[in-house]
């Protein structure tokens, strides 16, 4: 099975949106991408300018569109356009990267989704972190570029992060697995969440976005609860090994075939 990256999935489908809304949309992918850290807000900086309780709950929307459809009825200008603060919908950093892949699939750019850690945010700690890449015709390399900090001094180069700035789920367990990171270093900034179990989470997640199935960062499916709660065995840090195998060898067949496992795929229901 071919996954076609330049083409939409159920969340990232961008068919019900008025061209009008995306006019002024850049054809680089950088240019697509520019305008996206004006367009989401994170919940603790909306917090802090006084959004009504009602808006935070917008961090619960998964569907690309929706949150276009959002934006629109708060400013019912092009994206392209910069909004203030108030004028954003309230997401975190899955948001961020996958209305900036909807974009780029909208410009017919191949464009994946990736979760993992971002290494550049606190000193010495990984923090769970959602970026997009993408791949231009001509180039077989995935440029990884992390949207919610594009035009910032958080990292030098956010349009092309550079090895080892993120690693995505898949790639932090190969390395857990082999002993070349302190798992307790990775997890969930703000949290207690930081462990084994957060790497456990994230290549799950991971592994369905490069189905593109791109879920919210707290979704749970599968055995991914009893994962969390330290409840697997060996069995599934197996699967695991398996799943990350399939995503470092860039076999499409294989990343499509690993995800139908019962624990893995995401169930029907919860991809709206």
């Amino acid at each position: 099975m071919t996954i076609d990256y330049r083409l939409p999935g159920a969340l990232t489908d961008l068919d019900a949106v008025p061209s009008g809304l995306l006019e002024g949309l850049g054809t680089e992918p950088v240019d697509i991408c520019a305008p996206v850290h004006a367009l989401i807000i994170q919940p603790g900086d909306a917090e802090a300018r006084g959004f009504p309780e009602h808006r935070l709950a917008e961090n619960q929307i998964r569907p690309a569109a929706e949150v276009i459809a959002r934006l629109q009825g708060l400013d019912s200008r092009s994206l392209a356009e910069f909004r203030e603060p108030l004028l954003r919908v309230v997401g975190t950093c899955r948001h961020f990267a996958v209305l900036a892949c909807a974009l780029l699939r909208y410009r017919g750019i191949a464009a994946r989704v990736r979760c993992g850690f971002a290494t550049y945010f606190e000193h010495d700690r990984a923090v769970d972190h959602w970026i997009v890449e993408y791949r231009v015709a001509d180039n077989r390399r995935w440029v990884r570029l992390d949207p919610e900090i594009l035009g910032q001094k958080v990292v030098g180069n956010p349009d092309d992060l550079a090895d080892g700035q993120f690693l995505s789920g898949c790639e932090a367990w190969m390395a857990y697995r082999r002993g070349a990171i302190d798992a307790s270093r990775f997890g969930v900034h703000g949290t207690a969440n930081w462990g084994p179990a957060e790497i456990r989470g994230n290549v799950v997640k991971d592994l369905a976005a490069l189905n593109k199935v791109e879920m919210l960062p707290w979704d749970e499916w599968g055995r991914m609860t009893e994962a969390y709660d330290g409840e697997t065995g060996p069995d599934y840090d197996s699967l695991l090994d398996e799943i990350a195998d399939a995503c470092a060898s860039e076999d499409a067949t294989a990343v499509a075939s690993i995800y139908e496992h019962a624990d893995l795929r995401v169930p029907d229901e919860l991809v709206r």
